[in-house]
């Protein structure tokens, strides 16, 4: 009995792995800040736990089928060799059957318990993370990640959209922000991570173009991104807090940037990526308690 309990916590671990619940916890974090910054005061409660939920599995579902597609290709990478669909523990029927009933239920939940628009902006997401970037895009160019990026800066228009029915300018500034921020995030990592990207035969910057013109990429991406940031101060959306907030931020982002591109180390390019999390996180804090302090 002991056994079959150990061993169906170890096969709930390898599920839970699938949904990559740290991108999945970032994810929901962006996109409840967008459900605050959509409308004055607390959001209903019932309306913010169900866009909640719904926006949290569709998103672990897309993570499933993003490990069952690349499944092959994981068990090449040191990063990602534990994966359960990598050691074969979880079968391509299996992964898929978990995939579809993740997806299902949150897209169920957004389209009878918020509104039909976030259930769609919902599904093309999903599709566009899932389908296109990981089946298309990921293999065939080392810009994947500039492309791919838009399925991955929509968790605030999604929670925009669940509180208001409409996607508002605003919604699509904070789109900005993370679709600036996802190539030297995650070229970053790629950078450390390039040997086991050449293994894999996956087309990433630092493979196909080398480590300098990846650190080049990063820098002006983040010089980018520093300027994009910039932009809710120029429609008078954020106050204060935000401009300190951001100043800062980016102050140390832009400095991460150019020590790389001056004298590249893993362990620099570790930092980097590390605080590039940090970064996105601090960010919309920082958006959530301006607009707080404000009410």
């Amino acid at each position: 009995m002991e056994m079959v309990t150990v061993w169906n916590r170890a096969r709930l671990r390898d599920y839970l792995e699938l949904t990559k619940p740290r991108v999945v916890a970032l994810i929901v974090f962006t996109a409840v800040i967008g459900m605050f910054l959509a409308q004055p005061g607390w959001p209903p409660l019932g309306l913010l736990l169900a866009a909640t939920a719904g926006i949290a599995l569709a998103a672990a579902g897309a993570a499933a089928f993003n490990c069952l597609v690349e499944r092959t290709i994981d068990a090449k990478m040191a990063r990602t060799r534990a994966r359960a669909t990598a050691r074969g523990e979880v079968g391509t029927v299996q992964a898929l059957v978990f995939a579809g009933l993740l997806a299902g239920a949150g897209l169920s939940l957004l389209y009878v318990w918020v509104n039909p628009l976030t259930m769609w902006l919902t599904l093309l997401t999903f599709i566009g993370y899932a389908c296109i970037y990981t089946l298309f895009l990921k293999p065939a160019t080392p810009q994947n990640i500039v492309i791919g990026g838009a399925s991955g800066a929509m968790p605030p228009v999604l929670g925009w959209a669940a509180m208001t029915g409409t996607v508002g300018h605003e919604a699509l500034l904070l789109f900005l922000i993370i679709f600036a921020w996802t190539p030297p995030h995650f070229w970053a990592l790629a950078l450390y991570r390039k040997d086991d990207y050449a293994r894999s035969g996956l087309p990433m910057l630092p493979v196909t173009h080398g480590e300098a013109f990846t650190r080049l990429n990063i820098l002006l991406y983040t010089v980018l991104l520093s300027a994009v940031t910039l932009l809710p101060v120029a429609v008078n959306m954020v106050g204060p807090i935000y401009v300190a907030a951001v100043l800062a931020l980016d102050g140390v982002f832009l400095w991460f940037a150019w020590r790389l591109y001056r004298a590249y180390s893993a362990e620099l390019a570790k930092r980097t990526f590390a605080y590039s999390i940090l970064y996105l996180s601090l960010l919309f804090a920082a958006l959530l308690l301006d607009r707080a302090l404000a009410v």
